[in-house]
């Protein structure tokens, strides 16, 4: 009686451990639900997702290209006629194509993404390095003419001169009588006229050559140069080994120039200006600059005056200047300084009546100014308050009006939506031309009175409207995003949330993904995906973003995906910013308190198996929240990573973790706190990564070698800084199984190829 008892008991319990046990187990179709939201798949799944526009001449129709049910098409809008339609017919030009050519083309995947149409109705387009013309069941092809414009020189405004380089020294020939004018007698090798460094500019070998590149800017009226010396001189160079290339069998040595934090060796600018007249030339090397800040001047349209907007290093302070062409006068017209950093793209507009617009934090929210040129004085503010203006659309001098996008203006509103106004250069009449709930991404070309408006949330599917430029009236709905293939697969777009960040006031935003077969009864690992980096804000806000990227693939392995943006991350002043200044390390404290607050509401997130990974300052991130917080990360995946910001390249630690280098950059560097590692971590990165060098990988694996730690390292010998990203590789699946494995538990597929897209 008594065994008779239990035996039921105890095989009810067998097949309930059975069950759990086989209810998570990974089989191909745990991958192939992942693929499907890959962003080379997805995009193909949501008809109309969204508009951006290519504006014809007449400023008033444009084409935009789109997925429908019958697979990518072209589309062309007439926004007087009110009317979108096919830009052709699509059908007879896959037939044409396939004749002409002896491929089979599909109508639902023509073989080009851009095309150009003519006023007559024709279709221009670049195939098999062909150029195609198509107009009314005709079809046309021919082998495109060579670019004639020679990039190793530059014309002048008036087309009677040229301007180019020779052994490192500038020269001009007259186009009309053949004479040449040597302007520079100095230049030399690594001390180069005329000239710049390019962001992925590589020098092969030891002794290799850099690319040229020729840098001229003439003045209006044909009489002066202006340009800059690139002095390379004391530079070091940055060091890569390629070992993927299949011709050779010693690495390949790739070098190229790019200054960390706090260097002193490091390419330098110096402007420089050439009146060809006198062939004087003058230097100003109290503006030399760093490159990677660079520079850049503007001619006044009387060819009198430069102005420019000059950043010192450090990015703490920065001067408006103006450099008369005759005197050679430096005068600075306004200037502005912060004991963290300035942003670098401040909004700045010189006016034609003597004024100019200038958009700074000096109030502690990006805010547009009107200022006197001749005095840099302030005329009067345009806008005020607690928000951010991002972005000048367009300025209407002659009725003196100013539209821009801001977000945080409107209430009970979530802070990052962006919004379309329009408000009187005297600051009054500020007007809201999109006042739908939504982040409004704005596409607006210059001297349009229309502009399109996508407008969505992550779970608000796109629509896509014109509007009227003065008065954000919709004059013509484009399309709604169809979402119904997405909806019968169980789709579940993401959840927004809000938390408490680490100062215990301040209210943070995120959002969470869920797989399309989530039970609110099972038990879900958490994985965080993190960028905390202060120049960006990286949850998701509109639909498109919010159903393309990294998270639906990884929930749909049977994950709850978390991203959110906390403290010292941008977008929301600088105050909010600011939090990050000396401070980069911290930046996952804040997710770590949002999971923690949001598990405590939903009770099929396990906050007991978090996880979390990220690429480049997200890589940064992932490495040292599994130091930072290790009792709470069991697993990470850090790819790309930049792990001591000392050795990465000098702007970016410089402006946003601070210049000069100090005690914080030692004490934040996951190398230093590699003895703190309790979980599991993945490191991975591109062998010939120029953007982020992979020696901080190196050395933080060293690091964790030296302390006796556990971990994995993951080389791709052959990529740079891209890869493992939406569109799915190699790594994406390797990033999949570390989760599968350490954080699920589970044995995932070996050598399954995943399938994405092209």
């Amino acid at each position: 009686m008594f065994k008779a008892i239990r035996f039921p008991s105890l095989l009810i319990l067998l097949i309930g451990l059975f069950t759990q046990n086989t209810f998570g187990q990974i089989t191909e179709d745990t991958y192939h639900k992942a693929e499907y939201f890959l962003s080379g798949n997805i995009q193909k799944e949501v008809f109309h997702l969204d508009v951006i526009p290519n504006w014809l001449d007449d400023k008033k129709s444009f084409w935009h290209q789109t997925y429908t049910k019958d697979g990518k098409r072209f589309f062309l809008t007439d926004i007087e006629k009110g009317e979108t339609k096919e830009a052709f017919d699509h059908k007879e030009l896959a037939k044409l194509l396939s004749e002409k050519s002896g491929e089979t083309i599909a109508a639902s995947d023509l073989p080009f993404t851009r095309i150009q149409v003519k006023e007559d109705g024709s279709i221009l387009f670049e195939w098999m390095n062909k150029s195609w013309t198509y107009k009314e069941g005709t079809l046309e092809s021919k082998r495109p003419t060579a670019d004639s414009r020679d990039r190793s020189v530059s014309i002048s405004p008036d087309g009677n001169w040229k301007a180019y380089v020779r052994n490192f020294n500038l020269y001009v020939e007259s186009l009309e009588t053949g004479e040449e004018i040597q302007l520079s007698y100095d230049g030399k090798k690594d001390y180069e006229y005329a000239s710049f460094w390019g962001w992925s500019d590589m020098v092969l070998g030891e002794n290799g050559v850099r690319p040229e590149h020729l840098s001229i800017n003439w003045s209006p009226d044909s009489k002066k140069i202006q340009t800059q010396i690139v002095d390379l001189r004391l530079a070091e160079k940055m060091l890569l080994l390629d070992n993927s290339q299949d011709d050779k069998f010693r690495p390949q040595l790739m070098g190229y120039y790019r200054a960390s934090p706090g260097d002193t060796s490091v390419v330098m600018y110096t402007p420089v200006l050439f009146e060809l007249e006198s062939k004087k030339e003058n230097k100003f090397p109290s503006l030399s600059l760093p490159h990677f800040i660079g520079m850049y001047f503007n001619w006044d349209s009387d060819s009198e005056n430069l102005y420019g907007t000059y950043l010192q290093r450090g990015f703490k302070s920065f001067d408006l200047l103006e450099i008369n062409a005759d005197s050679k006068e430096i005068r600075k017209v306004y200037s502005e300084s912060s004991p963290t950093h300035i942003n670098n793209d401040n909004i700045f507009v010189k006016l034609d009546n003597g004024q100019f617009i200038l958009g700074t934090e000096k109030s502690g929210w990006n805010q547009l100014y009107l200022m006197d040129w001749k005095t840099g004085k302030l005329i009067n503010r345009i806008t005020s308050g607690d928000y951010v203006v991002k972005n000048l659309l367009s300025i209407d001098e002659e009725n003196n009006n100013i539209y821009f996008e801001a977000s945080g203006k409107e209430e009970n509103v979530n802070p990052y939506y962006s919004f379309v106004y329009k408000v009187n250069f005297d600051g009054t009449g500020l007007e809201l031309l999109t006042p739908e709930n939504a982040f409004h991404d704005i596409s607006y070309g210059s001297g349009k009175d229309y502009f399109i408006d996508n407008y969505s949330t992550v779970d608000q599917p796109t629509v896509s409207v014109v509007r009227e430029l003065k008065t954000g009236k919709v004059v013509h709905e484009v399309s709604k995003a169809d979402i119904s293939i997405l909806v019968k697969k169980g789709y579940q777009a993401p959840k927004q949330f809000t938390a408490t960040a680490k100062d215990g006031e301040t209210t943070i935003y995120g959002i969470y993904y869920v797989p399309t077969d989530f039970s609110s009864k099972k038990k879900y690992p958490i994985v965080d995906y993190t960028y905390s980096g202060p120049h960006i804000d990286i949850t998701p806000k509109t639909f498109k973003a919010g159903l393309i990227g990294l998270q639906q693939p990884m929930a749909e392995l049977g994950f709850v995906v978390v991203t959110v943006d906390g403290l010292g991350t941008h977008g929301r002043g600088k105050a909010f910013n600011d939090v990050s200044y000396n401070n980069l390390g911290d930046g996952t404290t804040d997710h770590v308190l949002a999971i923690k607050e949001l598990a405590a509401k939903n009770k099929f997130m396990d906050v007991d198996k978090v996880g979390i990974f990220g690429h480049s300052a997200g890589g940064y991130d992932a490495g040292r929240a599994m130091l930072l917080h290790p009792d709470f990360y069991k697993v990470g995946v850090a790819s790309a990573g930049d792990h001591d910001h000392r050795m990465e390249k000098a702007w970016w630690p410089e402006m946003y973790m601070g210049y000069p280098t100090g005690d914080f950059y030692h004490e934040q560097s996951n190398i230093t706190n590699a003895a703190n590692l309790k979980g599991h971590l993945l490191l991975a990165h591109g062998g010939i990564d120029e953007n982020v060098n992979p020696s901080a990988t190196f050395k933080f694996a060293e690091a964790l070698i030296n302390a006796g730690k556990d971990f994995d390292l993951f080389i791709w010998p052959s990529r740079n800084h891209s890869f493992g990203r939406t569109a799915g590789d190699y790594f994406t699946k390797k990033r999949w199984d570390y989760f599968i494995e350490h954080l699920m538990g589970e044995k995932p597929l070996r050598h399954y190829q995943i399938k994405a897209a092209n």
